[in-house]
């Protein structure tokens, strides 16, 4: 079969393009103690004796050395488990008052919603808005939006009380 030269002349120029665009890469062996490197530059490569590397792509990703450390210590005591206090002195007794008076506050802002959202929510039944008049579907959704909402709000409330409850009483 006989190719147009065009062809011929279009496959030598693209492999003859390929095998100069292609870049050899070198492994040079690491200094003691350091990791093996990868380098391009042919006059570094033959004044470090490195080897020609061949075959696929080569793909290096740079880690980061672990850092020697002493022996660790292993503590007299075993860490505190759950929700146990370490501390009973002032400053942890500070940090719960401090704790407890968001929470608290949180609470408050949280029923306020809640209370606004069920006004809103009208006993499954709000009053229809704009467009919500011709398009029930929109009116639906927004109702069941309503009510995720407001289900969602209850559950914070509990989560709140709930840590609340868990916080030593109040000085």
């Amino acid at each position: 079969m006989k190719y147009p030269p065009s062809l011929l002349l279009l496959s030598l120029f693209l492999s003859v393009a390929g095998t100069a665009s292609a870049q050899q890469i070198y492994l040079c062996a690491g200094a003691a103690g350091r990791a093996p490197e990868y380098i391009n530059n042919v006059k570094e490569a033959l004044s470090r004796n490195c080897k020609v590397m061949s075959g696929g792509n080569i793909t290096v990703v740079q880690g980061t050395s672990v850092a020697k450390s002493a022996p660790s210590v292993r503590a007299a005591s075993p860490a505190p488990s759950g929700g146990a206090r370490s501390e009973s002195g002032p400053e942890q007794r500070a940090r719960d008052s401090d704790s407890r008076g968001i929470l608290e506050a949180e609470l408050k802002k949280s029923e306020a919603k809640l209370a606004e959202q069920q006004k809103e929510y009208n006993n499954g039944e709000p009053e229809k808005q704009g467009i919500e008049g011709r398009n029930y579907q929109r009116y639906v959704d927004r109702v069941a939006e309503i009510k995720d909402s407001i289900t969602r709000n209850q559950s914070d409330i509990s989560g709140l009380k709930r840590e609340i409850s868990r916080l030593p009483a109040g000085n």
